[in-house]
């Protein structure tokens, strides 16, 4: 009798955390992190896109054995991330996010010189609709995230917003 009340909580406690594992990363849980950012600046909102998201991850998926922060070089705008145990869509676009304070509005570049603030003007990217997003569990325990973005952004010479 213990024994089955036992087994029964830990199969309670397994679907449990299953549930905990695919919180943040539905497509509505990504949509709604980017348009939380994006109406801060009064950019409108993305949509999800079932093809984007398709070759988001099926990107994500090549990326499985090795998780590089490769780009993928496609017609889409892109967002990478990769973090090691549960990194979680919402947490990857709050990461991109984080890079606000480096971008400059008045000279529409990075304060640091670098490229350090581009993910984040991608996220608010005006000209961008459709998101799709991908992730992945790669082979050394870490995870890849991928957002693609259509119309691609950071384009050179024009203001995100």
């Amino acid at each position: 009798m213990w024994f089955t009340k036992l087994f029964l909580a830990i199969c309670f406690l397994t679907l449990t955390l299953a549930h905990f594992s695919l919180a943040q990363n539905a497509p509505q849980d990504f949509v709604n992190a980017h348009n939380a950012i994006r109406a801060k600046v009064g950019v409108g909102p993305l949509v999800w896109n079932h093809t984007v998201a398709a070759y988001a991850q099926n990107y994500a998926n090549k990326r499985i054995g090795d998780c590089n922060l490769e780009h993928s070089y496609g017609p889409y705008g892109e967002n990478l991330a990769e973090g090691y145990g549960n990194l979680n869509g919402v947490d990857a676009v709050k990461m991109w996010a984080s890079e606000k304070p480096d971008y400059d509005h008045g000279s529409n570049s990075c304060i640091s010189g670098d490229d350090e603030c581009l993910h984040y003007t991608q996220v608010v990217w005006r000209n961008s609709v459709h998101l799709g997003c991908g992730r992945a569990k790669c082979e050394n325990g870490w995870v890849f995230v991928i957002c693609s973005y259509d119309p691609v952004g950071n384009i050179e010479g024009q203001r995100p917003y």
